[in-house]
């Protein structure tokens, strides 16, 4: 690897439960020897953390989430930063997009990047962004004010929420650009002006963390009101989730078959969802885990007979990429129902290694999860060849190796 190159990566938030993508790439990053600093642009809310936070030995600086709330330390960074040759340059653009966006939001990005290049960690002399909306921003600015290439990690929402324009304009200025699933990528690569710099790269698993489950799932078929089939989903509770969608599609469930669904996860959605469940009748089969570190959730992929999530395109585009947790619930051979929207199919291929149906469909997903419920053999057949395939195609090393000869190879060039 080339030597002493510190890189400092920008992120929304951390460390957060529902992104454990991205502290599985951070740890892998430096256990490939690269020197990370993290750059917080939020505080931390959840109770709780994973087990990898806390392997993770970059130290993190949290930038000053409402520049109202820190205005001196904000003052001096855009006083240290006038200084900079690059500043008119960033100045400009955030002035054009600022034109188009006329927001608070934008402007405290410029902000935020101003106080990062005056804090700017000793020796860091490569700059990555995971995302490319809010987090790119405060990346692109900083880039223009200090001179420091900058490299983007585009997910899901902030490829579907972010305007041509400004996607555009950030695939100008970085080095490469990688994403996590195919129609991120072909949105990505149609707006980079011809330039053949967009990665496709999926996070894959860290396969040692979830390793083989030696054990069995059980032969429930839903017969027995004393044994109920156990569906369970791993999200957060907020529209692209589809929550609504899959509780109308339990409801919709014979009434001859004994079921319990057990929801984990945070999400602002949750009061609202659990009062659907009371209106449709079906909150006393339901239990809300919340928020729950890795190793519990592993431990209730094992007791589950069948996971399912109702990804959903929502009304201002936000969408999935390929969720991380049908990748880890097909780790443990549990046979995963889902929508065929965004990444989803390129993990799960109906009737092979799981089943997929249309989103914002109830019956359709009802019909699935019925099926799945009363055949405990095929719930075996499509578990076992959905852990083939992540075991043999979704390994994270493959994806740390991909980013690291993608630093390597600019660093070279550079």
């Amino acid at each position: 690897m080339t030597p002493n190159k510190k890189i400092v990566v920008v992120l929304k938030g951390y460390p957060r439960l529902s992104e454990t993508f991205i502290a599985q790439e951070l740890l892998g990053l430096e256990r490939a020897g690269f020197d990370l600093t993290l750059i917080s642009m939020r505080h931390p809310t959840d109770a709780k953390r994973h087990p990898v936070h806390d392997e993770i030995r970059a130290p993190v600086h949290y930038l000053p989430e409402y520049l109202y709330q820190e205005p001196l330390r904000v003052l001096r960074g855009l006083s240290a930063c006038r200084r900079l040759p690059g500043f008119g340059a960033a100045l400009r653009a955030f002035l054009r997009d600022l034109r188009r966006d006329p927001t608070p939001n934008r402007i405290r990005r410029f902000g935020q990047a101003a106080v990062l290049c005056a804090e700017w960690p000793d020796g860091a002399d490569w700059l990555h962004a995971h995302f490319i909306h809010t987090p790119a921003s405060v990346a692109r600015y900083a880039s223009l004010m200090n001179g420091i290439p900058w490299t983007c990690s585009a997910h899901a929402k902030d490829i579907w929420t972010s305007p041509d324009w400004e996607l555009a304009g950030k695939l100008s200025d970085t080095r490469w650009t990688v994403t996590c699933n195919q129609t991120g990528f072909d949105r990505l690569r149609g707006l980079a002006n011809g330039r053949n710099h967009v990665h496709l790269s999926y996070h894959g698993l860290d396969l040692d963390r979830f390793g083989p489950f030696a054990g069995s799932h059980s032969a429930r078929d839903g017969s027995d009101p004393g044994d109920p089939v156990k569906i369970i989903s791993v999200g957060r509770a907020v529209d692209k989730k589809g929550y609504d969608i899959l509780l109308k599609a339990l409801t919709l469930l014979p009434a001859d078959l004994s079921w319990r669904f057990v929801h984990i996860g945070g999400g602002a959605n949750l009061p609202q969802l659990k009062a659907l469940s009371q209106k449709l009748g079906i909150a006393d089969r339901i239990t809300w885990q919340g928020a729950t570190d890795q190793k519990d959730v592993l431990e209730l992929y094992r007791q589950a007979d069948l996971f399912a999530l109702a990804c959903r395109i929502t009304a201002d585009g936000d969408r999935d990429g390929l969720p991380n947790v049908l990748v880890e619930a097909s780790s443990q051979r549990l046979v995963c129902v889902s929508t065929n929207i965004s990444g989803i199919p390129e993990l799960l291929q109906d009737g092979v290694n799981g089943l997929v149906v249309p989103p914002e469909d109830p019956q359709a997903l009802a019909a699935a999860i019925e099926r799945l419920v009363r055949d405990p053999a095929l719930r075996q057949r499509l578990g076992e060849a959905a852990e083939r395939r992540v075991r043999s195609e979704f390994d994270h090393h493959v994806s740390i190796r991909q980013l690291k000869d993608l630093f390597e190879n600019e660093w070279r060039a550079a």
